[in-house]
């Protein structure tokens, strides 16, 4: 894809993103955390992570092969997310913990189904909406 289609994709890709991921960490992030907190989690995090996976590292593999760029763009996105989540709301007396694990969990399963929803939607054509 060129830059120009990398963009004009980035918004939907993205709403598309928060609307999977959002209801798995509302569900799924441990009860320490406020619906609020939850609700934010879901469209923050993706939108420090997406931005790198859609514009950033496609441009960086452009001359390697899609499973190389899936491997560490979905390597990548859950890993930052949980770094990112950690260094905001992480606390001391969670290292180690179940809540903390759950939360882990829960965000590299958010991204994981919005992988695979995504890979579903591209092998549809994502329903003629970029064509």
């Amino acid at each position: 894809m060129s830059p120009d289609q990398l963009w004009r994709f980035l918004p939907f890709g993205y709403l598309v993103s928060i609307l999977i991921e959002t209801p798995i960490l509302l569900i799924g992030l441990s009860k320490r955390h406020s619906i609020k907190r939850r609700l934010f989690a879901g469209v923050w995090l993706t939108a420090c992570t997406y931005p790198i996976i859609v514009l950033v590292m496609p441009l960086m593999f452009a001359n390697a092969s899609r499973t190389v760029y899936l491997i560490v763009a979905e390597t990548f996105a859950p890993v930052a997310e949980c770094i990112l989540f950690w260094l905001v709301y992480g606390k001391s007396e969670e290292i180690g913990r179940r809540s903390m694990w759950q939360d882990f969990a829960t965000i590299v399963v958010a991204n994981l189904t919005s992988f695979l929803a995504g890979e579903v939607l591209n092998a549809y054509g994502w329903f003629g909406l970029l064509s």
